[in-house]
């Protein structure tokens, strides 16, 4: 089953168990994402990626630039480990870990949740790859994806026990758009995936068909 496949599963049952008041909000929250144009102004194909340096899940501080030097690398930014959608495209790239350093390429995450949260994570899907931590999703707008939640998905978001406050270090209304970008060691972006529908990943088979046009 491809991963669009098992994401459009998860959404149908969710359509299908949850209150309609509370669909009500979460549509008009991704209909007003959508309008605002946010990802098509993403940064795109042929320009440079932002530089940064993030902490991993274990604390250690991870450069682009370092990355860059040793190949391509994958940059996939996703909401949190409370967000089922994510944790899918997560569990997707891991069973595809293998064939995308077969491509001399790193793979590497970056969620606004605090290292602890993201250390919880990489253990429970037993990652192989980088979960970087960007706090306040600064890394996210350089990338043009991040955006503020609406009040009322925010407090909906609260009532479901997300706690954001606490696993964003604070910054409980700001978060990335779901996005995927593959980068050549110039640090040129080279494909993208950006999308305002939470239900929506970059497909593994794609990204490998990124990474086989920079062999």
């Amino acid at each position: 089953m491809s991963l669009s496949d098992q994401l459009r599963s998860v959404h149908e049952n969710l359509r299908r168990t949850a209150p309609a008041e509370l669909l009500e909000i979460m549509d008009r929250s991704g209909r007003a994402l959508a309008a605002s144009g946010l990802a098509q102004r993403a940064l795109g194909v042929g320009a440079q990626a932002p530089r940064f340096v993030l902490p991993s899940a274990t604390g250690r501080q991870v450069a682009l630039d370092e990355l860059l030097a040793e190949g391509p690398v994958v940059l996939t930014f996703y909401r949190g480990a409370w967000c089922p959608y994510c944790n899918l495209a997560l569990r997707a790239l891991q069973e595809q870990h293998d064939a995308i350093t077969a491509h001399g390429a790193r793979l590497v995450a970056v969620s606004p949740q605090i290292p602890d949260e993201s250390l919880s994570l990489a253990e429970k899907e037993r990652l192989a790859f980088d979960v970087l931590s960007d706090l306040g999703a600064e890394v996210a707008a350089r990338f043009g994806i991040a955006f503020d939640l609406s009040d009322e998905l925010g407090a909906l978001y609260d009532q479901w026990g997300f706690d954001l406050q606490r696993v964003n270090a604070g910054h409980a209304r700001t978060l990335p758009l779901p996005a995927t970008f593959v980068i050549d060691r110039t640090g040129v972006i080279r494909w993208t995936f950006v999308q305002a529908d939470y239900t929506l990943r970059a497909e593994p088979a794609d990204i490998l068909a990124a990474l086989g046009a920079l062999d």
